[in-house]
């Protein structure tokens, strides 16, 4: 295809690539099926890497770059030769070509599962027709008329699997051995995370992944179009023990096995067709599966910095671990949610993940729930938290910047769940307390949250009031001055929160600029009445006082008064006359 390009962003690869240089040993022979960004070519470039690829100005782009490039699809691979390790980090549909028999999905994975030695890995990427990314669509998936939607993408062609358990058994049919699975997010055509979906289902309410989901979702979709808001609803699928089944994409590792008489049996047929078949694994364990060698449970691609930091599992519990891989920042407008003032210190990123749930979270379902009593013991539990931090009344590094979407709690215990963003200089407790809770407050009339205060708060009132909720007299100078230099603008209750465009969240803001207006509305009118009563009143006066001036009354007063006012001038005058003549004399004494 001359002229047809599969160009990747370049900060599309970041996790990926940092998941390949686990697998990937030095010296290894590996074939990258179809695009790929430079961030995975750069990690790999301790392999010898040939890439497959279908369009010449992919090909012309990446030959200075790697030991051999085979364009023109599936048919360009050579039949026989064999690989350490394949990659289809862009799925199986950037690997058909239009000149050629169109082989299909399974067509072309039996090509380069044939491409993969005994005992090699095979990683693949499958979209998800179900995923976050087709539930908040704006558009419909099916009436694209683009160049690049000539293929189906969603899950009208029986030949491609539509959900993670048919893609292990296609897996299985070509004689593969499916070992561990991460569920991508945000879109299919952006993986800032990569979350190994056995531990998403398992801990539902891990305070890591609640975070994590939540701030790829936000970045990913800022400023496009959505129905809902897409970090909701994948938080809300995380709660639900469903964030790997919504997952915009699936990163499946299969490993080729290398004992005889692997010989997969004959697909079954009526209810069973659908099983699992169970092979032996004892010589072939899938990478990742047990021992040292485990897989990170995740990658997450930092959308400020541009770093990518892994969580690994290990003697001692979840731990952060810098992966060595940086790519551009995914979304060039996105802020930390803490302060400007504020850096990014890689160094301390590594550690210990702590357990708990993230504060956000409770939060939000305490304000749901009306559950003032909850409410009071997390605010209170976190104002303590900071004194304990603080010393000598300021409180520096990590604690100072993190936010309600960056703490975790656990019982009587609290902790930052991202340790990497530190503070420039240390602040008082109130002030960080303060901003704390103006970021919570924000969020929650922004976004539309029901809570059991009133609906006419904005952001600083609403700050007071869970100040007062923590324990402590803020007014709203001290709110102001507490925030003032790390905002630009304050929202209002009105105003559609930051991030995507949701057309859900545009019709709540809508309808509290309607509620808005109305009181608006009603406050012009009961002015307007008071000035119309005020101005009745006042006509009335003038007409009596009118009536009065031209009464025989008045005018024999003005008549006896009009003396007494000459006199009045006349004795002010000679009062003017007699200091200026003293004054005169005293002057020409002198």
């Amino acid at each position: 295809m001359l002229t047809w390009s599969d160009r990747v962003e370049a900060a599309d690869d970041g996790p990926l690539a940092a998941l390949a240089a686990h697998l990937v040993p030095a010296g290894a022979r590996v074939l990258l099926a179809g695009p790929h960004s430079p961030a995975l070519l750069d990690a790999l470039a301790h392999a010898r890497l040939t890439c497959l690829l279908r369009g010449y100005p992919d090909a012309a782009a990446v030959a200075g770059r790697v030991d051999r490039v085979l364009v023109a699809g599936p048919y360009g691979l050579p039949a026989g030769e064999e690989y350490d390790v394949v990659i289809a980090g862009a799925g199986l549909d950037a690997v058909e070509s239009v000149e050629g028999e169109r082989l299909g999905w399974g067509g072309l994975l039996a090509r380069l599962v044939a491409a993969v030695r005994p005992g090699g890995d095979l990683l693949l990427r499958l979209d998800n027709p179900l995923g976050v990314h087709r539930l908040v669509a704006a558009g419909s998936w099916y009436a694209g008329r683009n160049d690049a939607d000539w293929t189906v993408g969603g899950v009208l062609d029986a030949g491609r699997p539509g959900s993670l358990e048919q893609v292990r058994q296609r897996l299985d049919d070509a004689g593969m051995l499916p070992g561990t699975c991460y569920a991508g997010y945000p879109r299919p055509d952006l993986t800032t995370a990569l979350l190994t979906v056995d531990e998403l289902a398992r801990r539902t309410t891990s305070g890591l992944f609640d975070a994590v989901l939540h701030t790829a979702c936000t970045a990913g979709y800022t400023g496009q179009f959505v129905l809902a808001d897409p970090a909701r609803l994948a938080v809300d699928a995380l709660h639900a023990g469903r964030a790997a089944e919504l997952a915009p994409s699936w990163l499946v590792l299969a490993r080729r096995p290398t004992g005889p008489g692997h010989d997969p049996e004959p697909a079954d047929t009526g209810d069973a067709a659908h099983r699992l078949r169970r092979v032996d694994r004892s010589d072939n364990p899938p990478p990742g599966s047990e021992g040292a060698d485990r897989l990170p449970v995740a990658f997450v691609a930092d959308a400020v910095g541009g770093t990518v930091v892994e969580v690994r599992d290990g003697p001692q519990g979840w731990h952060w671990h810098p992966s060595g891989i940086t790519v551009p920042c995914t979304s060039p407008d996105a802020v930390h949610s803490g302060s400007e003032s504020a850096h990014r210190d890689p160094a301390a990123a590594e550690g210990p993940v702590p357990d708990g749930r993230l504060l956000r979270s409770l939060l939000l379902d305490g304000c749901l729930r009306r559950d003032t009593a909850l409410l009071r013991r997390l605010l209170r539990g976190y104002a303590d938290w900071l004194d304990g931090q603080a010393e000598q009344g300021l409180v520096a590094g990590a604690a100072a910047v993190a936010r309600a979407d960056n703490l975790v709690v656990d019982g009587d215990r609290w902790a930052v769940l991202d340790r990497g963003w530190t503070a420039d200089t240390p602040l008082t407790v109130d002030v960080v307390l303060a901003r704390t809770l103006r970021h919570f407050a924000a969020d929650l009339l922004t976004g539309g949250y029901a809570h059991p205060w009133t609906s006419t708060l904005d952001v600083a009132g609403l700050t007071v009031v869970l100040g007062g909720v923590a324990g402590r007299d803020f007014d709203r100078a001290v709110v102001e001055a507490a925030t003032q230099p790390e905002v630009t603008a304050t929202p209002s209750p009105t105003d559609p929160p930051p991030g995507p465009r949701s057309y859900q969240q545009l019709r709540e803001a809508w309808l509290r600029q309607q509620e808005e207006n109305t009181r608006l509305a009603a406050l012009l009118k009961w002015t307007e009445d008071l000035l119309t009563s005020r101005e009745r009143a006042l006509r009335r006066a003038e007409a009596k006082i009118n009536l009065l001036s031209g009464s025989l009354s008045y005018k024999v007063g003005r008549l006896a008064i009009t003396p007494a006012r000459m006199a009045k001038r006349g004795a002010r005058a000679a009062k003017r006359r007699a200091r200026a003549a003293i004054a005169t004399k005293q002057g020409g004494q002198q």
